[in-house]
């Protein structure tokens, strides 16, 4: 199971909508798919037709230590879901009592390695908070969620440094990937922006963009992923493109590194 966090320090950027939509194309693809809510307001909950607050939550599975499995949500979508539900926030004060509180979500994901291809987690706006720690620790790629919009760069490269910092503190190691979001063609700043992101991330930054688009607000508002609304949309498009490329690229790093142990020069291998 590969682990992939959504995450930025601030709300808005389209870190929700990336997680829930880049879950269904991945499961129209014929991938195991399992989504993390790892915020305390359930936008991904909501977003897939499900309610955290109706039974055991993600909160049961930090705090009261529930087996993953009794908590999975099914959805109509081929996604599964850990959901979660406002009493997550409680997380926070729990945490302060335990030992490595970090590694909380990483060890109760072992259960379900074997049962998915991927694992996505969406993550609240607070970057060094404990859940977004949970979430850095379990992951195998961290994805910043940036939007094409005015001083997105600088808060992209904060917010960078905050989730590196906190990898180091704690041992993690995961790759890091730069998705842009929101971007309208249209506009010089978006076009400007989009390049100046490129520039500053490199490879980093995945080939797929994310097109502002009316359907996706439209998906969220009825709770039905955008590849399942509106499947010949532009924004289904988007999605399925972005879910190809993950596939491709995790191709890629099972043929690079089947023959040969990682060395410092293999490490970059994206997925």
């Amino acid at each position: 199971m590969r682990v992939l966090s959504l995450i930025n320090q601030k709300g808005g950027c389209g870190k929700t909508t990336v997680a829930v939509n880049l879950a269904a194309a991945l499961a129209r693809k014929g991938q195991r798919v399992l989504l993390v809510d790892l915020d305390p307001q359930a936008h991904a909950t909501l977003a897939l037709s499900c309610d955290g607050e109706a039974g055991l939550s993600l909160r049961d599975v930090l705090v009261a230590q529930k087996p993953v499995r009794r908590v999975i949500q099914r959805t109509r979508f081929g996604v599964d879901l850990l959901p979660a539900a406002s009493n997550l926030a409680e997380f926070e004060e729990t945490s302060a009592r335990m030992l490595k509180p970090e590694n909380t979500l990483r060890d109760a994901l072992t259960a379900v390695a074997r049962d998915y291809d991927w694992a996505l987690l969406d993550c609240p706006a607070r970057a060094d908070g404990v859940l977004s720690a949970n979430a850095l620790r379990a992951s195998s790629v961290a994805i910043l969620v940036v939007e094409t919009g005015a001083f997105a760069l600088q808060g992209a490269v904060r917010a960078r440094r905050i989730f590196e910092s906190t990898a180091r503190a704690q041992g993690s190691r995961f790759d890091t990937r730069v998705l842009g979001t929101l971007f309208d063609r249209r506009t010089k700043c978006g076009r400007e922006l989009l390049l100046a992101m490129h520039a500053r991330f490199g490879r980093d930054m995945f080939d797929t963009v994310i097109r502002e688009s009316v359907k996706l607000r439209e998906s969220a508002a009825r709770g039905t992923p955008v590849p399942f609304l509106a499947p010949r949309s532009g924004a289904a498009d988007d999605f399925a493109s972005l879910a190809e490329e993950l596939l491709v690229l995790r191709l890629a790093e099972g043929h690079d590194l089947s023959d040969a142990p990682v060395t410092k020069s293999r490490v970059r291998a994206p997925l």
